[in-house]
């Protein structure tokens, strides 16, 4: 479902001469259906710009990053936009939404893009905020106006709304209490059971234990001369 191969990555610092960065080389790995692979590796070793670059918010310099037969490092702009619409999510540590939008819109809009009916769209939205403990008083109001750890939780619901093919996860338990730190677990497990293809990112070495097939070291994709 993702297949990544020979991926490389620079980066280019125009206020330095635009002097070339190599940050990644040789990236490879691939991850099935029902699998969630952990992207480990010290700080800055190229867990967020790997993941970045499966997204498309990052172009890869060389190489292939296939999901869902798109190849992410050569596709034009609507193509990804229509790929994330359907078949890429990603949950990332932070919401990003329009001001003044209900939560409950908030976490239903993936299912309403790709044409769920509303009611449902609503009724499987309402369900996620239930279940990650965002009280049904909140539910009207937008989320910009909610706790940092509300956002999270909020996000989260958004994220696994959709029944996506593919996952990312940024970090998706970090900072959860113990109840809603397992609910989280709870919904990628349950996504891997549909058969999700899941890349993440934990630092929690329990989580990983607990919902990870196999890990790989993005330390042994970092260039020589970096």
């Amino acid at each position: 479902m993702i297949e990544i191969e020979n991926v490389s990555k620079t980066f280019t610092l125009h206020n330095q001469g635009s002097a070339v960065i190599p940050v990644m080389e040789g990236a490879t790995l691939s991850v099935q259906p029902g699998e969630c692979v952990a992207l480990i590796g010290a700080s800055g070793a190229g867990k967020s710009t790997l993941m970045r670059m499966i997204y498309g918010n990052y172009l890869a310099a060389s190489g292939r990053i296939m999901v869902g037969g798109i190849d992410v490092a050569q596709a034009k702009p609507r193509d990804i936009l229509a790929l994330r619409r359907q078949t890429l999510g990603y949950v990332s540590q932070f919401l990003r939404v329009v001001p003044r939008v209900p939560t409950l819109e908030v976490v239903a809009e993936p299912l309403l893009l790709v044409g769920e009916n509303r009611d449902s769209a609503l009724a499987r939205a309402g369900d996620l905020l239930t279940r990650l403990n965002i009280p049904e008083r909140l539910w009207g109001l937008s989320p910009t106006t909610f706790s940092g750890g509300e956002q999270q939780r909020v996000n989260i619901a958004r994220g696994f709304a959709h029944t996506y093919p593919a996952l990312l996860l940024d970090e998706p338990t970090a900072s959860l209490d113990a109840q809603n730190r397992d609910t989280v677990l709870s919904l990628v497990e349950e996504a891997k059971d549909r058969g999700a293809a899941i890349v993440g990112i934990f630092h929690d070495e329990a989580a990983r234990q607990r919902v990870c097939n196999r890990e790989i070291d993005v330390t042994g994709f970092t260039p020589v001369a970096a």
